[in-house]
């Protein structure tokens, strides 16, 4: 990993973190300033600082960071209520650690989305 982020550093245990979920593609951990009762960020392995720098030849990459956060929300009995997922690209749009991550929110009713601050 030729970037040094939080993220990146929790990966490497120099942080610690709340780890909910971790296989050889991905960690997942519980974001330390939710935005709802449930927040967690599934961080790939895979250095990709943004969205935008994802390639065709990593597609891989979010589909096994969406696989386990749906995975996640039905073994902690969420799912059926319903829970959102977001990937913020770049800083307007809210991302502040430049390594690719999806947030999983859930745990109470989340609103409408995408009302302009």
């Amino acid at each position: 990993m030729s970037n040094d982020t939080i993220f990146h550093r929790i990966m490497r245990r120099e942080i610690p973190a709340d780890i909910v979920y971790e296989d050889e593609h991905l960690i997942a951990f519980r974001d330390i300033a939710p935005q709802a009762p449930v927040h967690v960020l599934f961080v790939p392995k895979t250095d990709i600082p943004t969205l935008d720098d994802l390639q065709p030849a990593q597609a891989e990459v979010v589909g096994r960071l969406l696989l386990a956060a749906a995975d996640y929300a039905r073994r902690e009995g969420f799912a059926g209520d319903g829970y959102r997922v977001v990937i913020n690209c770049n800083a307007n749009a809210g991302q502040t650690v430049f390594q690719l991550h999806l947030h999983l929110l859930a745990g109470a009713p989340l609103g409408r989305f995408g009302t302009p601050r």
